[in-house]
């Protein structure tokens, strides 16, 4: 299957392909894939994502799903890539992991059937749906900071074409240990579906992004974390997490909380069943 990258090279944002264990440029110009410096393999113009899809997912929480996907938006500002680094604010500490496939657009789509989808994609992306609970009590309704946060959105290594996303294992890896382990035959709406629903009433250009769920057991990591997400088929976005240089401003807005809806959508739903008060990270 092709697949397609975007490294810094020589000082200028490239597309590449992968060859072996090389990157090439058009011109000819070669790469070592470790050496490179990678960059977001497409630049969306939106990215959005929806809220629950993996049945493991909904089960975790114990919630009822709706009857129709329901969707939340990630600003650009928040994009990053393979290798990036995950700033967690000083001052915050509920940041999680939710490793995804993320749907590239390959041709402006609206108003289109389900089975039509597939013609309008260019390919798939592993994703890592980063959130900030701690400011879960003040925008969970947009999910604006909670998902939109600067460096929250890392994708790759690379778009990879002619991709199938069925009966695909995704894995997510904590330095080193799988901390989740779900399919693409667990999610509730597959791809194409996705794709249909949002152009109703949103026209998708090229390189938009649409995030399609996680899968259950997302938990805080800390600054010196790696976490890598791992995809049958489109390989293995690694990033670390480390604390921002500053505090989130006191002077102004609401401020990081820890209230037991923060607590519980961070631990999984079930913390407070256990009569057990998380440890402080």
């Amino acid at each position: 299957m092709p697949e397609f990258r975007r490294v810094l090279l020589d000082g200028a944002a490239v597309q590449v392909t992968v060859d072996g264990d090389e990157l090439v440029a058009g011109d000819g110009r070669r790469v070592k894939t470790e050496d490179a410096r990678h960059l977001p393999p497409v630049v969306p113009s939106k990215v959005i994502a929806v809220h629950l899809n993996h049945r493991s997912r909904v089960e975790e929480f114990g919630i009822g799903l709706p009857r129709t996907p329901t969707y939340f938006h990630k600003p650009t500002s928040a994009l990053n890539s393979h290798r990036g680094a995950i700033v967690r604010p000083e001052g915050c500490k509920w940041l999680n992991y939710e490793g995804e496939v993320a749907i590239v657009i390959g041709r402006t789509a609206r108003n289109i059937a389900p089975a039509e989808a597939g013609e309008y994609i260019a390919g798939y992306t592993v994703a890592n749906d980063f959130g900030l609970h701690d400011f879960r009590d003040t925008d969970a309704g947009s999910m604006l900071r909670v998902k939109g946060s600067d460096t929250l959105c890392p994708l790759g290594p690379g778009l990879v074409t002619d991709w199938d996303f069925h009966g695909k294992r995704l894995r997510t890896y904590v330095n080193g240990e799988v901390v989740q382990d779900g399919s693409t035959d667990e999610m509730t709406w597959d791809m194409h579906y996705l794709v249909a629903d949002i152009a109703r009433t949103i026209t998708l250009h090229p390189g938009d992004v649409l995030l399609s769920g996680t899968p259950a057991n997302s938990r805080p990591v800390r600054p010196g974390d790696v976490v890598e997400v791992e995809v049958e088929g489109l390989g293995r976005l690694t990033n670390h997490v480390v604390t921002g240089p500053t505090p989130v401003r006191a002077d102004v807005g609401a401020q990081p909380t820890e209230s037991e809806e923060v607590l519980s959508t961070a631990l999984g739903g079930d913390w407070e069943f256990r009569g057990i008060r998380p440890p402080r990270r």
